[in-house]
């Protein structure tokens, strides 16, 4: 009796001949050749890896295109799709708890033409005549539209820049290390979040009502880093001489900037609740506000761009 092969060959088939006359054959002698190989039609369905019938140099494309075909990988995709957006929706969720997207947006919607007004207007702003940010049914228009609205741009590009100035100073006179790097990026992010809470505390303590939100405080914030920027490259360029010219510039126009800018928010914000007693006091506290808001900017400037000089 013949005992049935494990499998065939993929060749065109061979006539069978009777066993040899000797003894039989339990085994098939595989010393001589590989071990056989199964048919181009063995699997009828499932994972076709070896490729089509007819050959050629698609197998590895065929075999991803089979992988892709197969509904059990179309659901995993599908299922992993679903997970991904539901957590896209759960952090977007909890994002939107403290903070607005929308307004968030609109701190962001700048252009060139936004950009460059607005450096000049930071670092030369003796000559500009209308500080009123302007409205349009109850909103302020977007930065785009108006050069007196606060933006976040210039801010966080002007902090990345500093952070890449910082490091290349440290580097030019043979201090750099990335922990020195981490310090002044951390100790100007201290700073900022101090001068924010610092300013929300005290308006909140004197009671002193504006439309002044907490993206406003941390742009008008941000704004000291066009100068800190200046500065060091001034003080690279031409020395502690250099330095301390373009700090005595860059914080006089800064100043100069805040109350003007201020001004339009927290002195002219007169509301009715400020009747009665101390209401005569109300507009000497704002005014304090202001200028110490003014008068604390070349502190910081100082502070963070000092030691980057030498």
């Amino acid at each position: 009796m013949d005992l049935p092969h494990h499998g065939h060959r993929a060749t065109k088939p061979r006539a069978r001949t009777g066993p040899p006359a000797g003894d039989p054959m339990l085994f098939d002698d595989t010393s001589s050749g590989g071990p056989p190989m199964p048919s181009q039609g063995y699997y009828n369905s499932g994972y076709n890896m070896s490729g089509p019938p007819g050959g050629g140099g698609g197998g590895a494309g065929a075999g991803v295109n089979n992988l892709f075909a197969d509904p059990m990988a179309n659901a995993a995709m599908m299922y992993g799709s679903s997970i991904a957006n539901q957590g896209k929706d759960i952090v977007n969720k909890e994002i939107g708890r403290f903070v607005s997207m929308n307004k968030l947006k609109h701190f962001f919607a700048v252009d060139t033409k936004y950009v460059i007004k607005k450096l000049m207007l930071l670092m030369f702003p003796y000559t500009h005549q209308d500080w009123e940010v302007r409205y349009h049914r109850d909103t302020p228009l977007p930065p785009r539209h108006d050069v007196n609205a606060p933006d976040l741009y210039i801010p966080s590009m002007a902090f990345i820049t500093y952070i890449l100035l910082a490091g290349m100073a440290l580097g030019i006179q043979k201090r750099f290390s990335p922990e020195v790097l981490g310090l002044c990026a951390s100790t100007a992010l201290v700073w900022m979040v101090i001068e924010v809470l610092a300013m929300l505390l005290s308006l909140y303590l004197l009671t002193v009502h504006s439309d002044l939100s907490t993206f406003d405080l941390i742009a008008y914030s941000g704004y000291k880093y066009v100068g800190m920027i200046f500065t060091v490259l001034c003080g690279l360029l031409f020395g502690s001489d250099g330095y301390f010219v373009a700090l005595a510039w860059s914080s006089c126009a800064l100043m100069f900037f805040i109350v003007r800018s201020l001004k339009m928010k927290i002195l002219s914000s007169l509301s009715s609740d400020s009747m009665g007693a101390g209401a005569s006091a109300k507009p000497r506290f704002r005014l304090y506000i202001t200028m110490a808001t003014a008068v604390f900017q070349p502190i910081i400037i100082y502070w963070l761009t000092s030691h980057l000089v030498r």
